[in-house]
């Protein structure tokens, strides 16, 4: 594939460390700032699969869920750290599309690129469904048609996003921070009430909530190890960072700091505030229909709990959302100069905003608010599950593109940053095992979890069907730029 190589000639030549130019880089603006970068990488660590999904997964398999948290936190940071050793390589807006149009020719890039877009404009539907049903708390919101709330969160969001980087920036920072602000007061009086051994509900919280109630794994090694399919999709943001660094200002002073953030923020914010939940209550106090901080607080008797944590969990629904259609307008634009996507998918607008792509993702989001007209019960599980895999295919290739950019480095064909993913090839190889054994466990788990893993033979015909369709466009650019 390496004729269909997509390369920008230039005068004088590029240093050895970066050869490959890609034409999808530019035209953008860099107005993220480090404030930015910082609260994104946050962000795309933090979400509804805490905020909600924590509830349904500690009633089921008890505080073994901190391990799961930890386990699967550990192997989103190899990517996330595996995706930062390239983009200090060669920053991109492209990301991921952009490394393995690079070492793996444009078959890869187009792999990488539409699995990535199966993700996100699943996860829209999934979030803006989400967004509608949090609305629906409020008494003023109650009697508003669900389908009609999840466009006006699409609209809104959609909005902000096709103005400027800067405003998706912003607006980025702020969900950020509304999430980091209600996880921190928690974990501050969650110890305290540990610490003080405080009545809640009628129950002393302690280690005495783990060992009455059957230990850290009450019902069996295997329910934590079926919980892990979920707890990935809770992980599903982290390389968003990667792809806002080709809109960044000294992304190679930035981006390490920011990279090496997530570690201590998963170990702090998800393992933490599940071990915490495991101290204040039994884990059978849990369930999926509720915020696990909810029912904390609830049964605290704290009077608007449950309506400020509903905001919070609405905040990361529209955060969310905000970077799906953010990342997927910029992997949209990267391909279209290309010719593996639409032509359209890659104009730009006055703000530098690839606003063909944004609408592109966008119009999936509409097709899910009729979605939420048709089937409003079904709607949340049903793209949940299809953005499930679009996100192991999208970590996978990552780690792929890592490989051969470390077996390349080898060679001596390019030369490695300073800030590395260590133990490399290891930690490639390990990550990717992994991402198997999650699908293998999908599988194991039966009901929606196996109906999703048998989607993939009809995901890997339409790549397939797809790329015949394109293929003769991509030859005819490439031969255009070499």
């Amino acid at each position: 594939m390496s004729d269909l190589s997509d390369r920008t000639l230039t005068e004088a030549p590029a240093p050895a460390s970066s050869r490959h130019v890609d034409a999808g880089d530019e035209g953008y603006s860099k107005d993220l700032k480090s404030r930015h970068i910082n609260m994104i990488a946050i962000g795309g660590a933090i979400g509804t699969g805490l905020f909600l999904g924590a509830g349904g997964r500690l009633a089921g398999a008890g505080p073994s869920l901190a391990i799961a948290y930890a386990v699967c936190g550990v192997f989103a940071f190899f990517v996330v750290r595996a995706l930062g050793e390239l983009v200090l390589y060669r920053p991109s807006s492209g990301a991921f599309v952009s490394y393995a149009r690079e070492f793996m020719g444009e078959k890869g890039a187009y792999t990488a690129g539409w699995l990535y877009f199966l993700n996100w404009s699943t996860t829209t539907v999934a979030d803006i469904t989400a967004a509608a049903t949090y609305a629906h708390f409020w008494s003023m919101f109650t009697d508003v048609p669900q389908w009609v709330l999840a466009f006006i969160a699409l609209a809104v969001v959609l909005t902000a996003n096709l103005i400027s980087v800067k405003y998706f920036g912003e607006m980025e920072f702020w969900f950020s921070l509304v999430k980091v602000a209600a996880l921190v007061i928690f974990l501050i009086v969650g110890i305290w009430l540990v610490a003080t051994s405080h009545e809640i509900g009628g129950h002393t919280p302690g280690l005495s909530s783990i060992t009455d109630n059957g230990g850290i794994f009450p019902s069996g090694v295997l329910p934590m190890l079926l919980v892990v399919q979920g707890v990935v999709f809770a992980y599903a943001s982290v390389e968003l960072c990667g792809v806002a660094a080709g809109e960044t200002e000294n992304p190679e002073k930035i981006m390490p700091k920011a990279i090496n953030s997530i570690m201590w923020r998963v170990g702090l914010f998800y393992v933490g505030s599940v071990v915490l939940l495991a101290l204040l209550l039994p884990y059978t106090e849990y369930s999926s229909d509720q915020s696990p901080f909810v029912t904390v607080f609830d049964k605290l008797g704290v009077p608007g709990a449950a309506g400020v944590m509903n905001l919070v969990v609405l905040t990361a629904a529209l955060s969310s959302l905000n970077s799906g259609l953010y990342s997927t307008g910029r992997i949209l634009r990267s391909m279209a100069v290309s010719g593996s996507a639409p032509k359209f998918t890659g104009l730009m607008n006055k703000g530098k905003v690839p606003y063909g792509g944004v609408l592109f993702t966008a119009a999936f989001g509409v097709a899910g608010v009729g979605l939420n007209a048709w089937m409003p019960g079904e709607a949340f599980e049903i793209v949940l599950n299809l953005a499930s895999i679009g996100i192991l295919g999208t970590w996978a290739m990552v780690m792929i593109c890592s490989l051969f950019f470390w077996h390349r480095a080898k060679s001596g064909l390019v030369e490695r940053p300073s800030y590395r993913l260590p133990w490399a090839p290891y930690t490639q190889i390990v990550t990717l095992v992994f991402l198997v054994t999650v699908l293998v466990l999908m599988w194991c788990d039966g009901g929606v979890g196996r109906t999703t893993v048998m989607f993939l033979p009809a995901i890997a015909a339409a790549l397939v069907g797809g790329w015949f369709l394109v293929r003769g466009r991509v030859a005819e650019i490439a031969a255009r730029r070499d």
